[in-house]
Formats: structure tokens, sequence, C-alpha cells
């Protein structure tokens, strides 16, 4: 996932997916917060440590210590920006 343009792709489709099933009550305020904890906790977690790893400044075995406090702002211009 070095690409840009498909990085913002795979982390804005699906939130943007979970805000229209809401808007069309097909999910309730409880199932949306459990969904939100897990896009926030588990699929963002391995987005984010996936690009870093494809682009070789993490190893992929360190995937997962994205989900640590600071991990994202510390490798903020090579996630967002680059």
């Amino acid at each position: 996932m070095k690409n840009l343009l498909n990085f913002y792709m795979v982390i804005l489709v699906p939130l943007g997916i979970i805000f229209l099933l809401n808007k069309a009550d097909f999910i309730n305020g409880t199932l949306l917060v459990g969904i939100l904890l897990f896009y926030a906790l588990v699929y963002r977690t391995y987005t984010d440590g996936k690009r870093l790893a494809d682009k070789k400044i993490i190893q992929k075995k360190d995937i997962w210590k994205m989900i640590l406090p600071g991990k994202r702002f510390e490798h903020f211009r090579e996630l967002y920006l680059k």
C-alpha cells in the first residue's frame, strides 16, 4: 500500500460506509460504538502498520505496535504525506 491515494481510500471508505449505515438506521448506537472501536483499534492499527511495513519503515512483526499511543504521530509524515 505504497500509493497515498489508495491508502486514503482504504481508511476513509469504510468510515463513510459506517456512517451511512448509521444514518439509514441499519445499525443502532451501541453497535455503532462497537464498530468504531474496532475501526480505531484494530483496522486502523493494521492498515497504518501495513503501510509502514510496505514502505520498509517498520518490520511486519511490529505492526501491532501501532496501537501504542504516539506511534502514529511518530510516523505521521510517512503515513499521511509521502
